[in-house]
Protein backbone atom coordinates (compact mmCIF):
# COMPACT_ATOMS: atom_id res chain seq x y z
CA UNK A 1 0.00 0.00 0.00
CA UNK A 2 1.35 3.41 -0.92
CA UNK A 3 2.47 5.62 1.93
CA UNK A 4 0.18 8.54 2.59
CA UNK A 5 1.33 11.93 1.32
CA UNK A 6 1.54 14.83 3.75
CA UNK A 7 -0.37 18.10 3.50
CA UNK A 8 0.70 21.11 5.56
CA UNK A 9 -2.10 23.58 6.30
CA UNK A 10 -0.86 27.03 7.34
CA UNK A 11 -3.96 28.96 8.37
CA UNK A 12 -4.90 31.02 11.43
CA UNK A 13 -8.69 30.64 11.20
CA UNK A 14 -9.53 27.57 13.25
CA UNK A 15 -12.83 26.92 11.46
CA UNK A 16 -11.03 26.71 8.10
CA UNK A 17 -8.32 24.46 9.51
CA UNK A 18 -10.95 22.17 11.03
CA UNK A 19 -12.91 21.70 7.81
CA UNK A 20 -9.77 21.19 5.72
CA UNK A 21 -8.32 18.74 8.20
CA UNK A 22 -11.58 16.81 8.52
CA UNK A 23 -11.88 16.30 4.76
CA UNK A 24 -8.22 15.77 3.89
CA UNK A 25 -7.24 13.43 6.73
CA UNK A 26 -9.07 10.55 5.06
CA UNK A 27 -6.46 10.46 2.30
CA UNK A 28 -3.45 12.36 3.63
CA UNK A 29 -1.33 12.88 6.70
CA UNK A 30 -2.06 16.38 7.99
CA UNK A 31 0.23 18.94 9.61
CA UNK A 32 -1.08 22.32 10.76
CA UNK A 33 0.39 25.66 11.79
CA UNK A 34 -1.52 28.79 12.76
CA UNK A 35 1.10 31.44 12.03
CA UNK A 36 3.67 32.06 9.34
CA UNK A 37 6.78 31.46 11.42
CA UNK A 38 5.55 28.09 12.64
CA UNK A 39 4.43 27.17 9.14
CA UNK A 40 7.79 28.01 7.60
CA UNK A 41 9.66 26.10 10.29
CA UNK A 42 7.41 23.06 9.86
CA UNK A 43 7.71 23.15 6.06
CA UNK A 44 11.51 23.17 6.23
CA UNK A 45 11.76 20.48 8.90
CA UNK A 46 8.98 18.10 7.88
CA UNK A 47 9.23 18.50 4.09
CA UNK A 48 5.50 18.03 3.35
CA UNK A 49 4.36 16.99 -0.12
CA UNK A 50 2.15 20.07 -0.55
CA UNK A 51 1.22 23.25 1.34
CA UNK A 52 -2.11 25.02 1.69
CA UNK A 53 -0.95 28.51 2.64
CA UNK A 54 -3.08 31.42 3.81
CA UNK A 55 -1.75 34.85 2.93
CA UNK A 56 -2.92 36.87 5.93
CA UNK A 57 -1.04 35.22 8.79
CA UNK A 58 0.33 36.40 12.16
CA UNK A 59 4.11 36.87 12.62
CA UNK A 60 5.01 36.18 8.97
CA UNK A 61 2.60 36.54 6.09
CA UNK A 62 2.11 33.92 3.40
CA UNK A 63 4.03 35.92 0.81
CA UNK A 64 7.18 35.81 2.96
CA UNK A 65 6.69 32.14 3.78
CA UNK A 66 6.50 31.31 0.07
CA UNK A 67 9.43 33.54 -0.84
CA UNK A 68 11.72 32.07 1.82
CA UNK A 69 10.74 28.51 0.94
CA UNK A 70 11.68 29.05 -2.68
CA UNK A 71 14.91 30.84 -1.76
CA UNK A 72 15.90 27.82 0.33
CA UNK A 73 15.25 25.50 -2.59
CA UNK A 74 12.04 23.93 -1.31
CA UNK A 75 9.98 23.02 -4.39
CA UNK A 76 6.91 21.48 -2.74
CA UNK A 77 3.72 22.66 -4.48
CA UNK A 78 2.15 25.65 -2.73
CA UNK A 79 -1.54 26.48 -3.07
CA UNK A 80 -2.31 29.89 -1.61
CA UNK A 81 -5.64 30.68 0.03
CA UNK A 82 -6.80 34.23 -0.60
CA UNK A 83 -9.88 36.44 -0.50
CA UNK A 84 -11.93 36.52 -3.70
CA UNK A 85 -11.36 40.24 -4.21
CA UNK A 86 -7.60 39.99 -3.81
CA UNK A 87 -6.60 39.77 -7.49
CA UNK A 88 -3.28 41.50 -6.82
CA UNK A 89 -2.60 39.04 -4.00
CA UNK A 90 -3.10 36.12 -6.35
CA UNK A 91 -0.66 37.48 -8.90
CA UNK A 92 1.92 38.41 -6.26
CA UNK A 93 1.70 34.93 -4.75
CA UNK A 94 2.28 33.33 -8.14
CA UNK A 95 5.20 35.64 -8.83
CA UNK A 96 6.81 34.59 -5.54
CA UNK A 97 6.69 30.97 -6.59
CA UNK A 98 3.28 29.66 -5.53
CA UNK A 99 1.86 27.06 -7.88
CA UNK A 100 -1.82 27.87 -7.59
CA UNK A 101 -4.45 29.74 -5.61
CA UNK A 102 -7.90 29.03 -4.23
CA UNK A 103 -10.24 31.87 -3.36
CA UNK A 104 -12.24 32.16 -0.14
CA UNK A 105 -14.93 31.14 0.43
CA UNK A 106 -13.99 27.92 -1.32
CA UNK A 107 -15.63 24.64 -2.15
CA UNK A 108 -14.07 21.74 -0.27
CA UNK A 109 -14.48 19.66 -3.43
CA UNK A 110 -12.32 22.16 -5.30
CA UNK A 111 -9.65 21.98 -2.61
CA UNK A 112 -9.69 18.18 -2.67
CA UNK A 113 -9.44 18.13 -6.47
CA UNK A 114 -6.53 20.55 -6.62
CA UNK A 115 -4.59 18.86 -3.84
CA UNK A 116 -5.10 15.50 -5.54
CA UNK A 117 -4.05 16.91 -8.92
CA UNK A 118 -0.78 18.23 -7.51
CA UNK A 119 -0.05 14.99 -5.66
CA UNK A 120 -0.80 12.98 -8.81
CA UNK A 121 1.40 15.20 -10.96
CA UNK A 122 4.33 14.84 -8.57
CA UNK A 123 3.94 11.07 -8.42
CA UNK A 124 3.87 10.80 -12.22
CA UNK A 125 7.05 12.86 -12.53
CA UNK A 126 9.01 10.64 -10.16
CA UNK A 127 9.17 7.93 -12.80
CA UNK A 128 10.66 10.13 -15.50
CA UNK A 129 14.34 9.60 -16.28
CA UNK A 130 15.28 11.26 -19.56
CA UNK A 131 17.04 14.42 -20.63
CA UNK A 132 15.18 16.66 -23.06
CA UNK A 133 17.30 18.91 -25.26
CA UNK A 134 15.36 21.93 -26.53
CA UNK A 135 15.90 25.10 -28.55
CA UNK A 136 17.72 28.03 -26.96
CA UNK A 137 20.47 25.90 -25.45
CA UNK A 138 18.06 24.37 -22.94
CA UNK A 139 18.62 20.97 -21.36
CA UNK A 140 15.76 19.64 -19.24
CA UNK A 141 16.53 16.77 -16.86
CA UNK A 142 13.29 14.90 -16.33
CA UNK A 143 14.65 12.76 -13.50
CA UNK A 144 16.06 15.50 -11.28
CA UNK A 145 13.74 18.36 -12.41
CA UNK A 146 16.74 20.52 -13.31
CA UNK A 147 17.01 22.87 -16.25
CA UNK A 148 20.23 24.19 -17.77
CA UNK A 149 20.68 26.94 -20.33
CA UNK A 150 24.04 26.79 -22.05
CA UNK A 151 25.16 24.50 -19.19
CA UNK A 152 24.21 27.03 -16.51
CA UNK A 153 21.51 25.89 -14.03
CA UNK A 154 18.24 27.82 -13.90
CA UNK A 155 16.20 28.27 -10.73
CA UNK A 156 12.63 27.36 -11.63
CA UNK A 157 9.64 26.70 -9.43
CA UNK A 158 8.01 23.30 -9.79
CA UNK A 159 5.15 24.77 -11.84
CA UNK A 160 7.53 26.68 -14.13
CA UNK A 161 9.48 23.48 -14.66
CA UNK A 162 6.30 21.51 -15.38
CA UNK A 163 5.13 24.06 -17.95
CA UNK A 164 8.50 24.24 -19.68
CA UNK A 165 8.91 20.46 -19.82
CA UNK A 166 5.43 20.06 -21.27
CA UNK A 167 5.72 22.76 -23.95
CA UNK A 168 9.29 21.84 -24.89
CA UNK A 169 8.22 18.21 -25.15
CA UNK A 170 5.69 19.20 -27.82
CA UNK A 171 7.52 21.85 -29.88
CA UNK A 172 5.43 23.80 -32.37
CA UNK A 173 2.09 22.61 -30.96
CA UNK A 174 -0.18 25.42 -29.77
CA UNK A 175 -2.01 24.94 -26.48
CA UNK A 176 -4.81 27.14 -25.20
CA UNK A 177 -4.83 28.23 -21.57
CA UNK A 178 -7.57 25.68 -20.99
CA UNK A 179 -5.41 22.93 -22.50
CA UNK A 180 -2.54 23.88 -20.21
CA UNK A 181 -4.77 23.90 -17.13
CA UNK A 182 -5.74 20.32 -17.95
CA UNK A 183 -2.34 19.02 -19.07
CA UNK A 184 0.02 20.85 -16.69
CA UNK A 185 -2.17 21.86 -13.76
CA UNK A 186 -4.17 18.62 -14.04
CA UNK A 187 -7.63 20.09 -13.60
CA UNK A 188 -10.20 21.69 -15.83
CA UNK A 189 -10.16 25.31 -16.87
CA UNK A 190 -12.07 27.76 -14.72
CA UNK A 191 -12.54 31.40 -15.77
CA UNK A 192 -10.07 33.21 -13.55
CA UNK A 193 -7.42 30.47 -13.81
CA UNK A 194 -6.32 32.05 -17.08
CA UNK A 195 -4.30 34.51 -15.00
CA UNK A 196 -2.36 31.64 -13.44
CA UNK A 197 -1.17 30.48 -16.85
CA UNK A 198 -0.23 33.98 -18.02
CA UNK A 199 1.77 34.77 -14.89
CA UNK A 200 3.62 31.45 -15.05
CA UNK A 201 4.48 32.00 -18.73
CA UNK A 202 5.75 35.50 -17.99
CA UNK A 203 7.94 34.31 -15.10
CA UNK A 204 9.29 31.46 -17.19
CA UNK A 205 10.17 33.79 -20.05
CA UNK A 206 12.10 35.98 -17.62
CA UNK A 207 14.27 33.00 -16.75
CA UNK A 208 14.82 31.25 -20.09
CA UNK A 209 14.64 33.97 -22.74
CA UNK A 210 17.62 36.12 -23.73
CA UNK A 211 15.19 39.02 -24.15
CA UNK A 212 11.93 38.34 -22.27
CA UNK A 213 10.24 41.32 -23.97
CA UNK A 214 10.86 39.67 -27.33
CA UNK A 215 10.59 35.94 -26.63
CA UNK A 216 12.00 33.40 -29.05
CA UNK A 217 11.27 30.18 -27.16
CA UNK A 218 7.80 30.37 -25.62
CA UNK A 219 5.67 32.14 -28.19
CA UNK A 220 2.09 33.37 -28.27
CA UNK A 221 -0.35 32.54 -31.05
CA UNK A 222 -2.73 35.47 -30.66
CA UNK A 223 -6.25 34.41 -29.82
CA UNK A 224 -5.23 30.77 -29.47
CA UNK A 225 -2.56 30.10 -26.87
CA UNK A 226 1.11 29.37 -26.28
CA UNK A 227 3.67 27.14 -27.95
CA UNK A 228 7.37 26.30 -27.76
CA UNK A 229 9.53 27.14 -30.77
CA UNK A 230 10.99 24.15 -32.60
CA UNK A 231 14.66 23.34 -32.92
Amino acid sequence: MDEKKTVLIVEDEKSIVDILQYNLKKEYNILTANDGEAGLDMALKENPDILLLDLMLPKLDGFEVCRILREKGNKAPVIILTAREGEDDKVKGLELGADDYITKPFSIREVMARVKANIRRTAMEQGAGDVLTAAGGLRIHLDSYQVFKHDKPLELTQREYDLLAFLAGHPGKVYSRGDLMEQVWNYGYVGEDVRTVDVTVRRLREKIEDDPANPELILTRRGVGYYFAGQ
